[in-house]
């Protein structure tokens, strides 16, 4: 990955309540389920995991499956098991995939149930940390296993505020908690992935400049699909690109161009998620 450095800064107070009240219920978490975005999957991982759940069981979750290049996303997998984690890759808007994460948590915990069944004991109600940064899916991910609707579901950071609890009808209960993000982050790549699939705010970094790198990823990578989105073919000259998608997009006024309504064009294709077969972190 790039090495890159920058010293931007976001770490709301709820993040920092978060890690604390994770620590604090850290005796009552039998496994821990990691949500990363299938399209980036170095970028949103959280770098201190293990400081925060040390040595429970654990599933890292690829979310966004529909949205990810799947040949990139793989290598990321295979990456990850051969660590020694567990990954499973869904699209939580297939009502039938959450079950894989349950069927994975019943393995997971096989071995402790049946010790407490030796022993005479009643089968345990599993108690699943539900953690991951920002805008990667985990809200969504608690209303498929509820049943229901118990959680806020946005395409925005910081939905979610609080900790709490929340029951499904597989024994299993799930401790919400609002995304965490490291206090710095310190790789630009990493920023800039970030920022393209929204999962920091808008105001953290420039928007022509996210807007300018989702062009640039997509004309390395993805050209057929920049082309096929935004009708260009090269970016060479950025100004000509910016007034192609304006006329476009109906964004030029007594002929100036709307800069940041192009900007926002580009980036609410892939937050909206208009845009699909794609991975922004390429290299492992």
């Amino acid at each position: 990955m790039s090495e890159n450095k920058t010293n931007i800064n976001w770490y709301p107070g709820h993040m920092a309540k978060t890690r604390r009240l994770i620590s604090e219920k850290y005796s009552l978490i039998d496994i821990v389920y990691e949500l990363v975005d299938a399209r980036i999957p170095y970028s949103s991982k959280i770098k201190d995991i293990y400081d925060l759940i040390r040595n429970k069981p654990k599933l890292l979750i690829m979310t966004k499956k529909d949205l990810c290049d799947l040949k990139v996303t793989e290598k990321w997998i295979k990456y990850y098991e051969n660590m020694g984690t567990k990954v499973l890759l869904v699209d939580l808007n297939n009502t039938n995939d959450y079950k894989k994460i349950i069927d994975e948590t019943y393995k997971k915990m096989n071995d402790t149930q049946e010790k407490r069944e030796e022993k005479g004991m009643k089968e345990k109600e599993i108690h699943a940390l539900v953690i991951g940064i920002p805008n990667v899916g985990k809200s969504t991910l608690i209303n498929r296993m509820a049943s229901r609707h118990v959680a806020d579901v946005g395409n925005i950071p910081g939905v979610t505020k609080q900790v709490k609890w929340l029951k499904t009808p597989y024994h299993i209960s799930l401790l919400d908690t609002p995304g965490i993000l490291w206090p710095k982050l310190n790789e630009k790549q990493v920023a800039y992935n970030l920022a393209s699939v929204s999962s920091i705010k808008e105001e953290i970094l420039p928007l022509d400049d996210v807007a300018i790198y989702i062009l640039e990823t997509l004309y390395k990578y993805y050209p057929t699909i920049l082309k096929e989105r935004f009708g260009i073919t090269d970016l060479k000259d950025m100004e000509q690109v910016y007034e192609q998608i304006a006329e476009k997009i109906g964004a030029i006024k007594k002929g100036e161009i709307d800069y940041d309504r192009v900007s926002k064009k580009i980036i609410n294709d892939i937050r909206l998620e208009y845009v699909k077969g794609i991975t922004f972190d390429q290299n492992i």
